[in-house]
């Protein structure tokens, strides 16, 4: 370095961007225990080897995992796992791959957690499965260097014919709520009506007025036919007609 200078202290100088760190081993040791940079580094030639490492955020795609939940039913179920290395130390220091470890590790973690879980669980909890799988990463990976930041189930892939049947089910579970909703309302219906009947019954302006309105909602559609309602008592003066004993009585005009 001495006899090259000033042409060697362009290899001597590296230059680390701001989001990454630089893991310098000096004689199989690493350097003051810490990454260095960002910024312009002094490397020693022949005495210092570096390894860089990639602070952002990395995002891992769990392929289709086949798994068969605690009801016995097989599902293949895929994620994202987002994580970074905080730690450039332990990430080169205590695993040979650490963005390999992490993928095989997130892949074991999914299909353990959703083994011990229903269908059911499965469909409906998905951001507590998430939460739980995040947890367990996040314990795993903190001697590498690695924080999870968040992972996320992507989709859950069930058999044709159990979505069928899961169809039906809940086709049939619809129709027998509509059913039970139907006969409320007409219990409700009922009872609304025996109270109108009982008010009606108290003045016979009123029913007369229920008529004139019934009659004035029919015309308004433009039927050709109107059934008018007449009271009984109205047969009984015109026709001399009794419904007491159903029958015919003489007119005694």
């Amino acid at each position: 370095m001495v006899i090259t200078f000033p042409i060697s202290i362009w290899m001597c100088l590296k230059i680390i961007k701001e989001y990454e760190r630089a893991v310098v081993f000096r004689l199989g040791r690493i350097q003051a225990d810490k990454a260095k940079g960002p910024g312009l580094i002094l490397i020693l030639p022949c005495i210092d080897i570096f390894v860089k490492v990639d602070l952002r955020t990395v995002t891992c795609n769990i392929p289709p995992q086949e798994i068969l939940t605690r009801d016995s039913v097989t599902t293949q179920v895929d994620g994202v796992v987002y994580y970074r290395i905080y730690s450039a130390v332990s990430a080169v220091a205590n695993v040979n791959d650490v963005h390999q470890a992490t993928f095989l590790l997130a892949q074991t973690t999914l299909r353990n957690v959703l083994g011990t879980r229903t269908l059911s669980q499965i469909l409906a909890g998905r951001e507590e499965i998430a939460h739980s799988i995040q947890t367990l990463l996040d314990d795993a990976t903190e001697l590498w260097g690695i924080r999870v930041a968040r992972v996320e189930i992507k989709d859950v892939r069930i058999p044709v014919q159990l979505q069928r049947s899961m169809a039906a089910e809940a086709e049939a579970t619809r129709e027998a709520r509509a059913k039970v909703l139907a006969a409320e309302g007409e219990m409700n219906a009922s009872k609304a009506l025996k109270s109108a009947s009982m008010v009606l019954a108290e003045s016979p302006a009123a029913l007369q007025l229920r008529y004139l309105q019934t009659l004035a909602t029919v015309a308004t559609e433009k039927n050709s036919t109107i059934v008018f309602p007449l009271p009984i008592n109205m047969l009984e003066g015109i026709g001399g007609i009794t419904y007491d004993n159903h029958q015919k009585v003489p007119n005694r005009a």
